[in-house]
């Protein structure tokens, strides 16, 4: 009884933590609790039914597999437990999500045993997740002529398991609660420092608001309250869910305030209603579809306009702004989801149609997007076994087509890839596609989420579909602790036997690899008509587009090989001028970002949109530094418009680098790194040859709007601000306050640089390495007034500045330097100033092992300025995070404070900064 009794003393231990049992997922310990049931005098009988009963996890974890074998014998009568009934057994079947559970009812339906088999189809006929080995089982049995499989496609064919399922409520009555005023974060709802706790959902719930129990109280107040309503959590003045996708935050905001799933399963909780008054970040509101929840724009205060229809601005030139309705804590509203109109009491208050759309509401009513997404594939495999067609049971996608229009990049890269659409139709913007997936990505905080979803979902290999998906150890890089040693080489070894390359081998064959997630899909995406699905809102490539999604769809996209979304809207994005050549190209991201704005009267027109960026001539790597960046512009992801010449070059350096995986023995029995060099290398020869040239978008294609960068306005460094001290709260920590360097006039105290993150390549290191030598030949000596803390993205990266020279630079001007056979096993608390070089991987910009110090001014190349993120406040300061280019960090660093222009301009002399010309090439066709 030595697992039960470890069992019992956590259960001891989670009570001094306000925690009930952990839900079971292990095979050993359930079994020893299905021996204590059949032992009718054991003292443990009733708790291990229990925890038999309503507390093992579903899907394809050992615990599951164990529980369907025993529910079988319990519906054979070959064990007998008076408290299960054979009724019991088959509901607690039904809540299982296939795997196990299917086969077990596969096994009696298709047994010789009619009452039961009767019994076994009606709850198979109730089940969704069905995979190639439980349809072929099918299929065999109904080409025997066995009757129940007939009773069964049947059934899907004709999609019961949607059809019989309630209709959503009419009237949904809301009681709202502000969770914040101005953009909220995810981080606010499932902080980076608790990532470790994300598969734990009860101790991760913990976490909801940063840990801050009075704002907890204060929910559970206004539930108490109003115990007849649903919890609307609310942004107001602000956007809901900036900054990643966190699927462990709508997991937070379902726990607290959502529908619990199922009896049988603790802790899952679905449809959460979220809103904001300027909407729902897009992959936050895919994740909140996830769940079948409810996401509202609430566009409760509106910008002012003059009788011209000019915005009216206040002294500091900020769009003037009205409370059209309130929607303080407290208040009383109702969703009417078939007018699809939000009223306080009975008066209407907002046209809600964009969050009602049919597929959102058979989202809804399914309890999330996974059981529609399934039950599409399982009805028409039903409809092609019996050569029939498929009934429109399912709203039908939408389809927009406009003769005479062109397409853009990312409309010409749907319909290369989608499935099902009326075959021959060219699809605009606006059309609702399924689309195949080339390249997957997981990371390490959620890919425990994503290994458990995909347990879940019943899923035990990838699809064939994908043509490579990579597992992460960037997230947990910095610090390997007791959790990281716990967790990560669980994820690896779960992932790897699933079919994705991994940064760290179970087996010990290759050294683990902490290599930032996007760089390395960055690297190994080798189609520019590519789709990626990665789980990160970072997930923004050079090559093809990408969507950073939650752990749930991630999952999806590795066990179906598909994703379904609307054709998003797109924004030209091109360039005139010259830069500089002092400027760094991350000062044209951020002008770009500026420009934007100004020439739209604060208008984010990015937001929701996909960039298009006719970049031309900058490699993948240097490109990556744009698209990466439109996470911050709030964009849904961006695509980069590549002359041919240069899509070679990012094609060879690729390759290159993929080869080198290959070389560490990374590749797997499938082959499937070496399947992307080949890839890699039928499209170089596809570009040398003409036969096809780079993705280009036509030249009448229709864009919502087009900007223009004017490379010669940006005459100094650009550095976005969280503008912290801001007396309206809704302006501060939203990535949109760009500066110059000069707003700082060469006195702003810096306590920490940071140079490292997904938004750094090669480049940069080697701009620190040549900085490092000039100061030291200007000054006599390098001395670092700050910390600097420097984290490369990638081993690839250390093990090319070690050929060419530049990492023995940084190891002279260093004070610590990371060693790979003894990892730090305890976070930094205290800096020094000096140079720190950390292992590769996300380091201070992931927030969630090491922080500045509270209260620090933080200069830093990382994509995150949000509260709490980087730095936390301290009682006497706001922690702030300011964004800039490598070169401003390292004398920022080195001085202790801004630089001046003159300064900046002395220190960066003669070093070869990224350089970028627009293009003279027409980059349309």
């Amino acid at each position: 009884m030595t697992t039960y009794k470890d069992y019992i003393k956590e259960i001891e231990d989670r009570k001094g933590q306000g925690l009930h049992p952990k839900p079971i997922d292990g095979a050993e310990l359930l079994s020893e609790i299905i021996t204590q049931i059949k032992d009718l005098d054991n003292e443990y009988r009733e708790d291990s039914l229990n925890f038999f009963i309503y507390n093992v996890l579903p899907g394809t974890t050992a615990a599951a597999s164990v529980k369907a074998k025993f529910l079988k014998e319990i519906i054979l009568g070959d064990s007998v437990v008076k408290e299960i009934t054979v009724a019991s057994a088959f509901e607690q079947l039904s809540h299982m999500k296939g795997g196990p559970s299917v086969e077990v009812l596969l096994d009696l339906a298709l047994g010789s045993d009619v009452a039961l088999a009767n019994q076994a189809a009606e709850v198979l006929k109730t089940q969704v997740f069905l995979y190639e080995a439980d349809t072929a089982r099918l299929e065999k049995a109904f080409k025997a002529e066995n009757a129940i499989a007939k009773e069964l496609i049947e059934s899907y064919a004709k999609a019961e398991f949607f059809t019989k399922l309630p209709e959503i409520d009419e009237k949904i009555d809301v009681v709202t609660f502000i969770a914040g005023v101005g953009d909220i974060s995810t981080d606010l709802l499932s902080p980076g420092g608790d990532a470790h706790s994300r598969s734990d959902r009860e101790l991760h719930g913990q976490c909801l608001f940063e840990h801050n129990i009075a704002q907890q109280n204060e929910l559970k107040a206004v539930q108490a309250q109003h115990p007849d309503k649903r919890v609307m959590l609310i942004a107001e003045k602000g956007t809901m869910g900036v900054g990643s996708s966190r699927m462990s935050g709508v997991n937070n905001v379902a726990l607290w305030t959502g529908i619990k799933s199922s009896p049988y399963v603790p802790f899952i909780n679905i449809a959460p209603v979220i809103a904001g008054t300027n909407g729902i970040s897009p992959i936050f509101l895919t994740t909140v579809g996830v769940t079948g929840g409810i996401g509202l724009d609430l566009k409760n205060w509106v910008q002012q306009k003059d009788a011209e229809g000019n915005t009216i601005r206040d002294a500091e030139g900020d769009p003037v702004l009205k409370e059209e309705y309130s929607v303080a804590t407290g208040t009383v509203l109702t969703i009417n989801t078939k007018e699809k109109k939000l009223y306080n009491g009975d008066t209407e208050l907002k046209d809600i149609s964009a969050a009602f759309t049919p597929q959102k509401m058979e989202f809804m009513k399914a309890g999330g997007s996974y059981a529609v997404v399934f039950g599409k594939k399982l009805q028409t495999f039903a409809s092609k076994v019996l050569g029939v067609d498929v009934v429109p049971v399912y709203a039908p996608s939408k389809e927009i087509s406009i003769e005479g229009q062109g397409l853009t990049a990312v409309e010409k890269i749907f319909n290369k890839n989608a499935v099902g659409s009326t075959p021959g139709k060219v699809l605009h913007a606006g059309s609702d596609v399924r689309v195949e997936v080339n390249i997957v990505g997981s990371q390490d905080t959620t890919g425990l989420m994503t290994s458990q979803e995909l347990e879940m979902m019943a899923a035990t290999v990838i699809s064939p579909i994908v043509d490579g998906a990579y597992q992460s150890g960037c997230h947990t890089a910095s610090v390997w602790d007791n959790k990281s040693k716990a967790n990560i080489p669980r994820l690896m070894s779960f992932m790897n036997d699933f079919g994705l390359i991994t940064g760290r081998d179970p087996k010990g064959k290759y050294f683990p690899m902490t290599d930032v997630i996007h760089k390395v899909l960055n690297d190994i995406t080798v189609g520019d008509w590519d789709i990626i699905i990665g789980g990160d809102s970072h997930t923004r490539m050079s090559k093809g587009v990408a969507f950073g999604a939650d752990s749930g769809t991630v999952a999806l996209a590795l066990a179906t090989g598909e994703a379904s979304m609307p054709i998003p809207q797109s924004v030209k994005v091109t360039f005139k001028g010259e830069m500089k050549s002092y400027m760094d190209f991350r000062d044209v991201v951020h002008a770009t970002q500026q420009q934007m704005l100004k020439q739209f009267g604060g208008e984010n027109v990015f937001q929701g949109r996909i960039i298009e960026v006719h970049i031309g001539t900058l490699t993948a790597d240097q490109a990556f530094t744009f698209t990466d960046w439109t996470a911050e512009m709030k964009a849904k992801a961006s695509i980069c418009i590549s002359e041919d010449d240069t899509l070679i070059e990012s094609l060879e350096i690729a390759k290159g680098r993929i080869q080198i995986m290959i070389d560490k023995g990374m590749d797997n029995t499938k082959q499937v790194l070496k399947g992307l060099v080949d890839k890699a290398e039928t499209r170089i020869t596809e570009l040398k040859t003409g036969i096809k040239p780079a993705l280009r978008p036509d030249a009448n294609a229709k864009y919502e709007a087009e900007v223009v960068i004017d490379l010669d306005l940006i005459v100094e460094p650009m550095i976005a601000d969280p503008d912290v001290n801001n007396d309206d709260v809704s302006k501060r920590y939203t990535h949109d306050v760009i500066r110059p360097l000069s707003f700082y006039g060469g006195t702003k105290k810096v306590d920490l640089g940071f140079v490292g993150s997904c938004m750094v390549h090669k480049g940069d290191m080697k701009i620190l390495a040549q900085m490092l030598k000039n100061i030291e030949r200007q000054q006599g000596k390098v001395e670092f007034k700050a910390p600097l803390v420097v984290a490369p993205p990638t081993y690839n990266i250390v093990d090319e500045l070690k050929a060419e020279g530049d990492w023995e630079v940084l190891q002279k001007y260093s004070g610590f330097e990371f060693d790979d056979n003894d990892p730090k096993a305890v976070a930094r608390t205290g800096y020094e100033n000096m140079l720190y070089l950390e292992r590769p991987g996300c380091n201070l910009c992931m927030g969630n092992q090491e922080k500045a110090e509270p209260g620090d001014t933080v200069m830093a190349t990382s994509t995150r300025l949000f509260q709490g993120r980087v730095v936390k406040d301290s009682g006497e300061k706001k922690g702030e995070s300011l964004l800039s280019s490598t070169p401003v960090v390292v004398l920022s660093t080195i001085l202790g404070r801004t630089p001046s222009l003159e300064e900046y301009q002395q220190a960066v002399e003669g070093i070869n900064l990224t350089k970028f010309k627009p293009s003279s090439k027409l980059l349309s066709v």
